[in-house]
């Protein structure tokens, strides 16, 4: 039988503890959201409701389909940055249905800063854009920006990674047949008038929609002409005149009503290409998972009953269960698509890499998206690990990962050090999705493991240094890798795709996996070897 039975007593002190730490943690995080949908810019959120606008997650909610799933991404970006003076970046990106297309929603928030675009806006935008194009999915602008947040001009503008870099994206979404379709809600200046004007089909409404390379300020001090912002940009000119917008309308609900008709007659594909099951729920409620997993990354479980709340009916069937037991291979289903699932149980040997890599093989061999759990302190260390080949083996696993062309998944359940972040698929080896539980540590080592290192670095300097000065660098280096390895810290600046509560695991990724199916596998670009 390929079904996990579960060992977990949910009587336990424990698994007691382990869900009030949860809980704890899951409050915090809950506290954080709802600061970014509406915490300190009362007045900017008033101004913007007097000017008879909506908020922007009340625009997504008149757009996508009723009852269906909207999948916000990187909901805390800039968490922790600017003074807290700029909430969610100023953007919402996510996935939602119109007429049943999945669509990548990039919105701008009004009220914070105007819509103006920070560095994370910008990484934000481009993310989108990339998540989209991997997963062959319309845009849907909404756009009420003010443009670049001109005292980090340097910031946004002039780099390939910067804002220009999500014109390229919108021009080549376009050629590869993905539609683009803007909703200007507001200001389009400057720069931001490409937004628009490079979207297939473009909405305005009267009143608060404006488009213009150089608004009255820049004109008047170009031109010395004073000009009023509707006469130089506003929806009678551009629809009746200049031909930018294709569609006026009288209201932000008739403009949503438009788009809807827009996706209505797209002619878009429906096809799937996985193998797809009927769904079964788990056996065992996903809820239990804060009672399995301890907070604290040092203290060990099995990770077999995290699978087993997350895959379909409890199923899974592993691969080589006998060999190199510190990391858990397998194939599964999650809402009906089949996965396989690589997944940390301890510290990586060359066995566990080894086991991995055979296994990452075969899914490609089969066409099965991977799935990767990362709880892990990295690759083992020391003379024996070395003589026994850890540097090779975890370089092949590595390579395999690298090399992989189904879709990858990665969940942040724990500790992420190391090399060990690459191995299980880091953010730098391009999973499709990354995200983070609220316990999860992304750093190159442990705060315990850069203390000892750095302290001992000093120690053996060529300049003495007293036991004081020691101390002090013993207390800074913990305070930063501690700062640094927060879930928080690694959100604000968009190392993952945005923090989930455990529970969540299941759905979410369910959601991942059917907008794979709707996109044409690449052929795999290896054998299997057995290692």
């Amino acid at each position: 039988m390929t079904v996990v039975k579960t060992r977990i007593d949910r009587h336990s002190p424990a698994y007691t503890a382990n869900q009030a730490d949860h809980a704890a943690l899951a409050a915090i995080l809950r506290t954080r959201q709802a600061w970014v949908v509406a915490g300190d810019r009362e007045r900017e959120i008033k101004r913007h409701l007097d000017r008879g606008k909506l908020m922007v997650r009340d625009r997504i909610d008149r757009v996508v389909d009723p009852g269906s799933p909207f999948l916000e991404l990187s909901t805390l970006a800039t968490f922790g940055q600017y003074g807290d003076q700029s909430p969610g970046a100023g953007i919402v990106t996510g996935i939602g249905q119109i007429h049943g297309i999945p669509t990548m929603f990039i919105a701008n928030d009004a009220t914070v800063k105007g819509g103006t675009l920070f560095p994370e806006t910008v990484a934000k935008h481009v993310r989108a854009q990339q998540i989209a194009e991997e997963n062959r999915l319309p845009c849907l602008y909404l756009v009420d920006s003010g443009g670049a947040f001109l005292p980090l001009q340097d910031e946004v503008f002039p780099d390939k990674d910067h804002f220009g870099n999500s014109f390229y994206n919108q021009c080549r979404m376009s050629a590869a047949g993905l539609p683009q379709i803007s909703v200007v809600l507001g200001g389009c200046t400057a720069g931001g008038a490409y937004v628009p004007a490079l979207s297939d089909e473009v909405v305005i409404v009267r009143g608060i929609g404006r488009i213009f390379l150089g608004g009255p300020p820049i004109v008047k001090a170009a031109l010395k002409e004073i000009v009023d912002p509707e006469a130089l940009g506003g929806a009678e000119l551009h629809t009746y005149r200049s031909g930018v917008s294709d569609i006026l309308a009288e209201t932000e609900d008739q403009a949503y009503v438009a788009v809807r008709a827009i996706f209505e007659k797209m002619n878009w594909p429906r096809q799937s290409h996985f193998d797809r099951r009927p769904v079964r729920a788990p056996l065992y409620d996903p809820a239990e998972l804060t009672g399995i997993v301890p907070v604290d990354y040092k203290i060990g479980y099995d990770v077999h009953e995290l699978i087993a709340r997350i895959v379909d009916g409890s199923d899974f069937q592993e691969f080589k269960p006998s060999y190199g037991t510190t990391i858990v291979t397998g194939f599964a289903h999650i809402h009906g698509f089949p996965i396989g699932i690589v997944a940390n149980n301890g510290i990586l040997f060359s066995e566990s890499a080894l086991k991995a890599t055979h296994f990452i093989e075969m899914c490609n061999q089969r066409g099965t998206p991977l799935l990767f759990l990362q709880n892990t302190t990295g690759y083992m260390v020391g003379r024996q690990a070395e003589e026994a080949g850890i540097a090779k083996d975890g370089a092949k696993m590595v390579a395999a990962v690298a090399c992989s062309t189904v879709p990858k998944y990665t969940v942040l359940i724990g500790a992420s050090f190391g090399a060990g972040n690459y191995g299980m698929c880091g953010r730098g080896f391009h999973p499709r999705f990354l995200f983070a539980w609220p316990n999860s540590k992304i750093a190159t080592m442990s705060a315990d493991t850069a203390e000892t290192v750095l302290v001992d670095v000093r120690k053996g300097g060529l300049r003495e240094t007293s036991e004081e000065e020691l101390a002090t660098i013993s207390r800074e280096v913990r305070e930063q890798y501690e700062r640094q390895s927060d879930p928080y810290y690694a959100t604000s600046r968009l190392w993952d795709d945005g923090i989930i509560e455990p529970h969540q695991t299941r759905d979410v990724l369910g959601l991942c996996l059917s907008l794979a199916d709707r996109v044409p596998p690449e052929p795999g670009n290896f054998r299997v070897f057995r290692m």
